[in-house]
């Protein structure tokens, strides 16, 4: 999560059905604007509003990608696996975890390794 994102912030996306359901459909695969906006039941500067406020508390990550008529298109993705909510005297405290980056081949690569 980003650190120029405050916790109320966060609160009022997940508080957000649009937002909620950007960030769900996103942690199984990226996804375009259009196919958000289908999946929100939702237009698409409704998506594209909530898709930059997600991307600026750090929650998805915008990506390109290249069409099959040589044009490109932004995709979503969520980029945490896991969102906790604490509550740490007397303030609440969100942790973030970050979906990993590393390929699986690199990951055996590296238990491999410590063999």
């Amino acid at each position: 999560m980003s650190e120029d994102c405050p916790t109320n912030e966060v609160f009022a996306l997940l508080d957000d059905e649009y937002a909620r359901t950007i960030l769900t459909a996103t942690s199984t695969q990226p996804m375009s604007a259009k196919a958000l906006s289908e999946e929100c039941d939702a237009s698409l500067p409704t998506v594209y509003r909530r898709a930059e406020r997600l991307a600026e508390c750090g929650l998805i990550e915008e990506g390109t990608r290249l069409a099959d008529d040589g044009h490109h298109y932004s995709v979503y993705e969520a980029r945490l696996d896991q969102l906790t909510v604490d509550l740490e005297e007397g303030e609440l405290q969100i942790t973030v975890e970050e979906k990993s980056t590393e390929d699986i081949a690199d990951r055996f690569t590296d238990m491999w390794e410590d063999i």
